[in-house]
Order: C-alpha cells, then sequence, then structure tokens
C-alpha cells in the first residue's frame, strides 16, 4: 500500500540555531513543503535583521532539500505598527511565551494585562499577523493549559479580528474553547496523539516523552484525537519537534521536547490508518494550515508505502520518539 501527501506542513517545529540546526535541519525538514519556525533562540529573535539572518542560516544547514521557513518573530508588548509593517513580509506569525515557562522563554511575557499588550496587539489585528501562544500558566502541571485557557478568551473577545493560534493543545478544555470563539485555532502535534502522561511516568520514566505542556490524560488525547482524525478546520498540525541533545534529555534536569520530525508524517500516516481516516490526513497536514494563514506552499509531495520502517537510535545525537522501534510506514520518495 501507497500513500502519496502532498505538501505538509508543519505549523509549529524548533530546528534551534548553531551546531544543533546543522544536525538536525536536513532530517527535520525533508518530508515538509513548509514550516513556522519558532523564535525561540539565545538571543530570541525580534529584529528584521535577525529573522532574515535566521531564515539565511536555516536554508544553508537544510542543503538541497526543498523547503520554505515560515518565520516567527518572539512576542514583545512594545512592538509597534510602523515595525511590524516594515517586517510583516518577512514573518507569517509572531510566538508569545509565558515568561520561563518553557526552552529559552525567559524574555516572555510575565503578565497578561489587556492594555499592557494591546500595542502590539492592536497592530497585529491591522496587519493580519496571527498571533501563537504557548499557553499554560505556572501552576500544577497537569492543570497549566486548562487554566490558559481563560487568558485565551480574554485575548480572543478583547482582540476579535486577531488570528490567535492555541500551540500544541493537550486537553479536552483548550479542545471545546475553539468552538466558543471564530478566531481561535489550534495545532496538535503527533506525540499528543500517540501518549499520555502514563507513557512518560506510569512506569520506567522515559525522558525522551517529556515535553511542556506534558501528556495529559486519556480523556484529553481521546479529544485531540477527535479534532484531528476528523481533520476539524481549525486544527493543523504542528510537531512542535524539539530536539535537544541526549545528554540533556538522559539526565536529573532532564530538557522538555520530543524530537519527531524525521518521523512525523509516518506516525501520522500508522495513525490515521489505524483509525480507517486516511482521507483526512491531508487536510490535517497541509489544507486547513493553508486556509488558516492564507498560504500557498511549495509543491512538493511525499510518497509513504506501509512498510516496516525502525526508527534509528539517533540522529547526530537526538534521540527521536520510538527510537529503535518499528513502526508501520517508511518513506518511499520524495
Amino acid at each position: 500500500m501507497e500513500l502519496t501527501l502532498h505538501s505538509p506542513l508543519d505549523m509549529h517545529l524548533h530546528l534551534r540555531d548553531e551546531q544543533m540546526l546543522q544536525n538536525i535541519a536536513h532530517d527535520s525538514v525533508k518530508t515538509l513543503s513548509g514550516a513556522i519556525v519558532m523564535p525561540n533562540l539565545v538571543p530570541p529573535v525580534t529584529t528584521k535583521e535577525q529573522v532574515i539572518a535566521y531564515k539565511q542560516r536555516i536554508k544553508d544547514a537544510m542543503g538541497d532539500v526543498e523547503f520554505e521557513p515560515m518565520m516567527t518573530l518572539f512576542f514583545k508588548p512594545t512592538y509597534t505598527k510602523e515595525f511590524l509593517e516594515d517586517i510583516k513580509e518577512h514573518i507569517s506569525a509572531i510566538k508569545l511565551y509565558p515568561a520561563g515557562i518553557t526552552t529559552n522563554s525567559e524574555g516572555g511575557v510575565s503578565g497578561f494585562d489587556i492594555d499592557e499588550l494591546s500595542q502590539t496587539l492592536n497592530a497585529m489585528s491591522e496587519l493580519d499577523i496571527p498571533l501563537c501562544v504557548h499557553g499554560e500558566t505556572n501552576g500544577f502541571v497537569m492543570d497549566r493549559e486548562a487554566e490558559f485557557v481563560s487568558i485565551y478568551e480574554s485575548l480572543a473577545s478583547a482582540f476579535p479580528n486577531l488570528k490567535i493560534i492555541m500551540e500544541h493543545i493537550t486537553t479536552k478544555e483548550s479542545a471545546n474553547a475553539l468552538e466558543r470563539y471564530p478566531n481561535l485555532y489550534a495545532t496538535i502535534t503527533v506525540h499528543h496523539l500517540f501518549i499520555t502522561l502514563d507513557d512518560v511516568a506510569g512506569g520506567m520514566l522515559n525522558p525522551h516523552l517529556f515535553c511542556k505542556p506534558i501528556a495529559k490524560r486519556p480523556e484529553d488525547r481521546d479529544a485531540l484525537l477527535k479534532l484531528a482524525l476528523n481533520a476539524h478546520p481549525k486544527v493543523m498540525f504542528g510537531s512542535d519537534s524539539a530536539p535537544h541533545p541526549q545528554h540533556a534529555k538522559e539526565n536529573c534536569g532532564c530538557a522538555a521536547g520530543v524530537f519527531t520530525a524525521p518521523i512525523a508524517m509516518q506516525l501520522l500516516a500508522q495513525l490515521f490508518d489505524e483509525h480507517n481516516a486516511l482521507d483526512n490526513l491531508e487536510a490535517f497536514i497541509s489544507t486547513n494550515a493553508q486556509k488558516i494563514y492564507n498560504i500557498t506552499p511549495l509543491k512538493k509531495s511525499i510518497i509513504l508505502q506501509k512498510k516496516p520502517f525502525k526508527v534509528p537510535a539517533s540522529y547526530n545525537g537526538v534521540v527521536p520518539m520510538f527510537a529503535g522501534e518499528e513502526i508501520d510506514y517508511s518513506i518511499k520518495e520524495i
């Protein structure tokens, strides 16, 4: 059995920088037509010059792969309309991080007072620049995303013309919020469609499945599966593939992130096949994103075949999800 996917898109991808970028860029983007690339570098991407330079570093690192990096800016409440007008053609979105909530987010937003955020958010609304949000509070780890839903609601109500992307949702509360506000959208990762907290810490601790937001309960995963498998028009694939060196994952200060980019398309094909939903896969990994972001991606076809593939133990020192295990689909041709 073969399956052809047209112009796959990843609407939330970490490519890092420097040596890590060199190590994982090619494998991370080879099956993709394009991806929204996260800006949480050190220092974060906050200027036009940094956006342009980072995009060039990505293109240099990915070699001969046909792929379009869709760049983002690290949210600051002080951006003016003039600044955003000048940078608009170079970015696809702006990413908001609560301060200190995840990797390299120390310079993020420390409070969600609407008035303090309004300068940037009003300008984004007028210029039709989407806002991508890592939606977690600093409360109890299992409740952080559900607690953040009220902030999403405040933002969606205060800025009705602002397109707000709830990134990597993991809870039924976030899934339900999609239906209440026309300007709320969401990305879902491949790993949150497969795992629950039990897979992370129910037996022996698996550091390579530890991420933020952390995997939740079976009923939360079921809510995500319903959205993805039915290709809900407000939902799109965003891997949140987050590479860390093996030593940073396998220690007592385990870094948060699951590395899935090289195998994401194969895993999604397996999952949708298991649920008799292959007809909806292309909408989830491409068509919905094109409509939500109003983009026309590079034409690129990925041919998968239902043939077992053994996931490598690592990709240049980065351990992927399901390392050393067999998955159902292989890449036949790109």
